[in-house]
């Protein structure tokens, strides 16, 4: 990482002081440990007018993230030489530091802008033919779905879209419904780690073992897993894997990670145009042209601040804050969960639906009367009213949402 700031080193030590109240604590006990939270929510600069449960488009980053960006804008700004021959050449230690986080090697990993991004590269650097069939599920995020019905388009390939259960029994009854789509003509399975609209997280690993065997790519989008979970590639056992860092890695707004096994990087085509000399190198991923070294650089910020709090530990207190506002709506008439309800299976996102009530009313209703920012979900399959906390949550906000919901059914809310 570049030598941190004066100021950027003071609110890192604020945060890694804090730390001190949770130690010895398991993961799961301090996310109960409000004393600790108060403080790390302190680490980021809110905008009080609102309350912000939809960390799931993204999040702000906390303050020690922001003047690092502005550190290095500032210094970019100076000179182009600065900006190229200085700044640029430290992106690889912010390579590597996302590399160790992910567990695999720093010549695996590409940074890129954003989630999006990164699985297009995938969807369209991957060679199909006319005739091959792709594989999707119908709750996969919508950019990705127009990607391949694109290449369905241009070059041919069918795309087959499964329905997966909202509430499945056993992780083992999404990997049947993918396997039962499956022919001799399938060449590449999309996967959700996280899905963006229920929160569930789904059987990956499983997912990938089955598809390997079969000669099968597997492109695993990871916008809301990478920084939220506390996982490492082997535990997912894939080749192919697409993340924001905007989201819940806190970067600022524009960074992603990209990971292509090695053996596959030169068998998949950039996005953008690349010298045949590079079909080996992750590099070829990042030819975009101009672009700012700031938000890069920044990401090695958001990565000591991830570390301070720790990955597991952030996880259990997203799962805690999810659990909580579900727990104050359980039983409530006319409520039903469209996530999982095991624990194992959801983490910071949740949705709720309010029988025979369009959630754009609702989240309507929280805005405009409560100022809560939440995300209606209208979908072919369900719809229902997105919640996405964040570490900077309080429980007294969980509260305000919650009661808000109560006097909406209260008073008569309805379509």
């Amino acid at each position: 990482m570049a030598l941190l700031s004066p100021s950027v080193s003071s609110l890192l030590n604020e945060v890694r002081t804090a730390g001190e109240i949770v130690e010895g604590l398991s993961p799961t006990a301090a996310a109960a440990k409000e004393p600790y939270w108060d403080r790390i929510a302190d680490a980021f600069s809110l905008d009080k007018r609102n309350l912000n449960l939809n960390s799931g488009w993204t999040s702000p980053s906390p303050r020690l993230v922001t003047e690092a960006y502005r550190r290095y804008r500032r210094l970019e700004d100076a000179t182009a030489y600065t900006m190229w021959q200085t700044l640029a050449p430290q992106a690889e230690t912010i390579r590597a530091g996302l590399a160790e986080l992910f567990g695999c090697d720093a010549g695996e990993i590409a940074i890129t802008r954003n989630a999006s991004e990164s699985l297009q590269i995938l969807l369209f650097g991957i060679d199909l033919r006319p005739g091959d069939e792709l594989i999707a599920t119908t709750q996969d995020y919508p950019r990705m779905l127009t990607a391949l019905r694109q290449r369905e388009l241009r070059e041919g390939p069918k795309l087959k879209l499964v329905k997966i259960p909202l509430g499945p029994r056993s992780p083992s009854e999404i990997v049947e419904a993918i396997e039962s789509a499956i022919t001799p003509k399938t060449r590449l399975i999309l996967i959700s780690h996280e899905i963006y609209c229920t929160g569930q997280i789904m059987p990956v690993r499983e997912i990938c073992r089955m598809a390997r065997g079969r000669g099968i790519e597997v492109v695993v989008d990871g916008a809301h897993s990478f920084a939220q979970l506390d996982f490492k590639r082997d535990d997912l056992e894939c080749d192919l894997f697409g993340s924001s860092l905007h989201k819940w890695m806190y970067a600022p707004k524009g960074a992603g990670l990209l990971y292509v096994k090695k053996e596959k990087i030169p068998s998949v085509w950039a996005l953008m145009a690349s010298e045949d000399k590079n079909r080996h190198d992750i590099r070829k991923f990042e030819e975009i042209g101009t672009h700012s070294s700031a938000t890069r650089l920044s990401i090695g910020e958001a990565l000591l601040f991830h570390e301070a709090v720790g990955a597991k530990r952030k996880e259990e207190r997203l799962r805690f804050l999810t659990t909580y506002w579900m727990d104050r709506l359980r039983g409530v008439d006319r409520i039903t969960f469209n996530t999982p309800q095991d624990p194992k299976l959801y983490c910071a996102i949740g949705n709720f639906s309010i029988e025979g009530v369009d959630p754009v009313k609702v989240t309507d209703y929280l805005m405009s009367r409560h100022r809560i920012i939440a995300a209606p979900i209208v979908h072919g399959d369900f719809s229902g009213v997105r919640i996405t906390p964040n570490i900077f949550t309080r429980l007294s906000d969980l509260d305000r949402f919650a009661d808000a919901i109560h006097s909406y059914l209260r008073n008569g809310g309805g379509p």
